[in-house]
């Protein structure tokens, strides 16, 4: 059974910079992101939904350059959820959302850094001008990420994380992390 490719590698007009696709999101969060049709799913929704389908593959074949940025924020998930679960007790969803805006926010490694782990399959921005822009887009999709992510795993309104969620903390997409 293959995984689960994105929607968004048939758009043709999306701008990428090295190999990655710079996708519209709806967001509230500020930053270079294009804004999406609040009306249509964006990346992130499309995560969401395919996270707990696709980290149950180890290989994973690139389509396009979308799939490129789901396996980023994919990656990103599992290390929002390992956070969460290492935490010595179980946090309310105001810790939780302290502790991913934090995450997301921190120095990461982009495509084309040596910390990196996905640069066989990821090339670099060919400017700093557009690794800047690359940098300041994920820290923008990583915010909305975490603070979507919240609202699914806090949704049923105990206080709790979603153990249906959580159950996926240990599991890896592709065997990777992004070390966060």
């Amino acid at each position: 059974m293959p995984a689960y490719h994105s929607s968004f590698n048939e758009d043709g007009d999306v701008r990428q910079v090295g190999n990655m696709a710079i996708l519209p999101i709806r967001t509230r969060i500020r930053g270079p992101a294009p804004i999406a049709d609040p009306s249509q799913a964006d990346i992130i929704d499309e995560t969401l939904d395919l996270f707990r389908a696709n980290s149950l593959f180890r290989n994973f074949e690139i389509k396009g350059p979308a799939d490129r940025t789901l396996i980023v924020l994919i990656l990103f998930i599992s290390d929002c959820l390992a956070k969460l679960g290492s935490a010595r007790t179980v946090p309310t969803q105001i810790e939780a959302s302290k502790s991913l805006n934090t995450l997301s926010v921190d120095s990461f490694p982009i495509p084309g850094d040596a910390q990196f782990p996905l640069n066989a399959h990821y090339a670099s921005p060919p400017s700093r001008a557009d690794a800047d822009y690359l940098r300041q887009y994920l820290t923008q999709v990583r915010q909305e990420l975490a603070a979507r992510l919240i609202e699914k795993l806090y949704a049923d309104g105990t206080g709790k994380p979603s153990k249906w969620w959580m159950s996926f903390q240990k599991r890896r997409f592709m065997n990777r992390s992004l070390g966060t």
